[in-house]
Parts: C-alpha cells; structure tokens; sequence
C-alpha cells in the first residue's frame, strides 16, 4: 500500500525536527574563549524588515521578544518621525536609523544620502547605518561620499557606520580594504553574509582583510550568508553548521576587541523576509519563519555573550 503522502510529510518533519536537537545543543554550548565582564554593554536591536503593522505594534512586539531597540530606513516625513518616536518611547526602546540613496548619479546619490541624513539628526540616533553609494562608483566618488556622511555624524555626535552590503560601495572584501587604507576613519557595519555571496565562499584565502574589516566593525547584522546566497534558510539546521561556526568565529572576534577596548556593541538581528527567506514554488509560502530566526540568533548571541 503506498505511503499516505500526509504520513510521509509527518514523519518527515518529525525526523526533521529530531536533526535539529543537535545543532541547537552544539552551538548553544559553545562558549568564547575569552572572559566578558558583566558591565559589557551590548545592545540586540529588532529589524521592521518584512513586518506588517503599525509602529506600535511592532515596538510592542520587539519589547516582548526581549530586544533592547529596533534599527529601521529613517522616516521621510515628519508624521512617520512622530510616530517611530512615539512608539519607541512608550516601549522604552532605543534605535539606530538606516539611510541611504538609490540614485545611479554620484552627485545626485550623494545630495539625497545628505538630505536624508540632515532630516533625521533630530531623532537622535544610536548611529546612522549608511547604505552608501553604489558599487559601480570610482573610488574617488566613493570616498566623497563617505567622507560626507562622517562629517555630518561627527558635527551631531552620531556615530557613522558604512555597511558591507552588495550593491553598495563596501559591497566586497578588497574594495573595501582598499577604502580602509585611504580612510583611518571609516567605521563598518559588518554584515559580512554580503561578501559570502560575493566571493562564493566562506572568506578562507581573505583573512588579513577579513580581520581588517573586524577592527572597524562597530555595529554587526547578525544574519549568517553562506557561498551561494546572503541568508542561509534556517540558522538552526544541520546543513548549515559550518556557515553558522564562521559567522559566529567572526562576531567573537569582534566581541572579544570591544571587551579590550572598553566599548560597547550593537547587533542587529537581520534575517529577511520573502525573497531573502526562501520560498515553496508556487505557493510563495516561506519556508521558515522569519520572526521566530531572529528571536533565536538574539537569544543564541545574548547567551554566547553574556557577561561570565
């Protein structure tokens, strides 16, 4: 008699669910081999990215969960201002403000990313998290660009971070080493699943620039990319164990330097939605819930790095 297909999939997942113990306890028993003092300050932001609701609910969710604040695209408009103040003050959450400009004109990217920037000062950020520029700019357009956006945030007090994302100026490892030597005063977010993708690769043969960028990184995306793509399907499964023990030798190195220095860190936790997350053909259903991934890299982090 055939295999009920309802069967099949039960015990499937079952099965599924039973792969996954193990990872789960393998990771969450590692610990850093380094000692972190209770006084160290880490902040674990929520992401807006994919959710669907009012700015209320979603601070309301994101306090819920546990998160110390959110990182969100800065509001165009005085009524989106009002209100992501509003509901960040109610849940007694802080937030760093994303910013960045689609125009494929140097001039005309750089106006924008300033303008953006000029009109959210008042909020007074965490930190501006700068998507900057494009990656098919020279380098000369590149350097005015952040070297634009690092005086605005000094003038205010607001710490600049230039993310390493594709698309964007710091989209791979070398041009940004390059950038790194030239500006002594550049400042990453590092959400290095980015130059996974880029290199097809784990980063293995770019260590010296690798640890370069590590040095600079003061706020991290917690999302974990792997040779073929920026988002691995689910952080938890088996498959994907060897992407997730780089991401997370990566992030204690950072960790591990800001101890030593006496600072803080920000992590933001990044999975995406649909069409970063995975979907089932057809159906567009995704295949692991977004919310839920995030919420386990928090408390996975939280727990690595707890004061000892």
């Amino acid at each position: 008699m055939p295999t009920n297909r309802r069967t099949f999939l039960s015990n499937s997942m079952a099965l599924a669910g039973g792969m996954l113990m193990d990872p789960f306890q393998s990771v969450e028993k590692d610990k850093v081999n380094f000692h972190i003092p209770a006084a160290f300050s880490l902040k674990f932001l929520a992401t807006n990215w994919g959710f669907e609701g009012t700015w209320d609910q979603f601070c309301e969710k994101a306090k819920k969960a546990g998160y110390d604040g959110f990182e969100a695209w800065a509001p165009s408009d005085e009524k989106g201002r009002n209100e992501m103040q509003a509901a960040a003050a109610k849940y007694g959450l802080s937030y760093g403000l994303l910013v960045g400009a689609g125009d494929s004109d140097p001039t005309k990217n750089k106006a924008a990313l300033e303008a953006q920037m000029k009109f959210a000062l008042p909020m007074k950020p965490l930190f501006f998290n700068c998507h900057s520029g494009k990656d098919y700019f020279s380098q000369e357009q590149a350097i005015g660009i952040l070297d634009m956006a690092n005086k605005i945030g000094k003038a205010a007090g607001i710490p600049v971070y230039h993310e390493t994302h594709r698309g964007r100026i710091c989209y791979a490892a070398p041009v940004t080493k390059a950038l790194m030597e030239k500006l002594p005063d550049l400042r990453l977010t590092l959400d290095i699943s980015h130059w996974c993708c880029v290199h097809e690769s784990l980063l293995e043969e770019q260590t010296e620039t690798v640890a370069m960028a590590l040095s600079r990184t003061d706020h991290i995306h917690s999302r974990v990319g792997h040779q073929e793509g920026p988002q691995v399907t689910d952080p938890r499964a088996p498959e994907w164990a060897s992407a997730l023990k780089a991401h997370l030798a990566w992030w204690d190195n950072v960790v591990e330097m800001k101890v030593k220095a006496g600072q803080g860190l920000t992590v933001l936790t990044e999975f995406g939605p649909p069409n970063y997350l995975p979907t089932v053909p057809y159906t567009l259903q995704p295949l692991a819930d977004q919310w839920g991934i995030n919420v386990y890299m928090k408390d996975l982090l939280k727990a690595r790095y707890a004061g000892k």
